[in-house]
């Protein structure tokens, strides 16, 4: 196979993982000076939906890949 076997847990490893660090980045450090039309912090609700499934998603991803 193509890169390996475990491509797609990788794929889901990276991407959850990244989902769940730039969502926590959004709100510990928001943009000092926000443009036109962009918000002053991000949107917390939304924020920690996506923290919990980009961690979730990492989890199982890291999982599957330990188990075998």
């Amino acid at each position: 196979m193509f890169l390996g076997e475990d491509l797609l847990a990788y794929l889901v490893l990276a991407l959850g993982a990244a989902m769940a660090v730039g969502s926590i980045v959004a709100l510990v450090r928001p943009p000092q000076e926000p443009k036109e039309g962009e918000l002053a912090r991000a949107p917390l609700s939304r924020s920690i939906v996506m923290i919990v499934v980009g961690t979730v998603a990492a989890i199982w991803a890291l999982a599957s890949l330990v188990s075998g």
